[in-house]
């Protein structure tokens, strides 16, 4: 969850680490929040740097990232398989362990992010948990799109093409990502 990792990779934050460890998280799901917490990281960074009229939430979307598989202490069969009860489960365990609703949120909202309005935040936690492994979803891209648009009064080829950039330079990475996450054992 912490220390020196190949590729270089942001540790997840102290109470997510403490979180995780009190859950008994199996090493797989730490190293996948991991890295898309570090994607998410990565994004952030990049929306301060060039759309500074968007306006969110930095840490609700790393805290995000960082704990929106962690119902998948509970369904491990999620870890390796498909499956959504994970999404419920994470999100009643984060509010159960003292987590506000409006953090615990990202557990249940990172994959139905086309379902209903959701915020910013919302949408960056979701991209960041596709494209840590380079999964373009052009539905999802051009939500965001809309909303950076919208903020910032240029066109949406625009910040297609922004988006697009930074997403592909993401995506580089994503192989080394994958290796350090299949690095780790699913189970113990």
């Amino acid at each position: 969850m912490s220390g020196t990792v190949d590729p270089p990779l942001l540790p997840l934050p102290d109470r997510v680490a403490d979180l995780l460890s009190e859950l008994g998280s199996p090493p797989r799901l730490a190293a996948h929040l991991r890295a898309v917490h570090d994607v998410a990281h990565q994004l952030v960074d990049w929306m301060e740097r060039t759309h500074p009229a968007v306006v969110f939430d930095r840490e609700a979307v790393l805290f995000g990232a960082a704990t929106h598989d962690v119902g998948k202490t509970v369904h491990l069969s999620e870890l390796s398989g498909p499956g959504a009860a994970h999404e419920e489960a994470g999100q009643t365990l984060l509010l159960g362990h003292g987590v506000s609703p409006r953090l615990a949120r990202f557990a249940a909202t990172h994959a139905s992010w086309a379902e209903s309005p959701v915020d910013v935040e919302d949408l960056l936690v979701s991209l960041a948990d596709k494209i840590w492994k380079n999964k373009r979803v052009p539905d999802l891209e051009d939500l965001v799109v809309a909303r950076l648009a919208e903020a910032t009064g240029r066109a949406a080829w625009e910040e297609f093409i922004a988006l697009d950039g930074v997403l592909a330079g993401i995506g580089d990475a994503a192989d080394e990502r994958l290796a350090f996450q299949a690095s780790f054992p699913v189970h113990g």
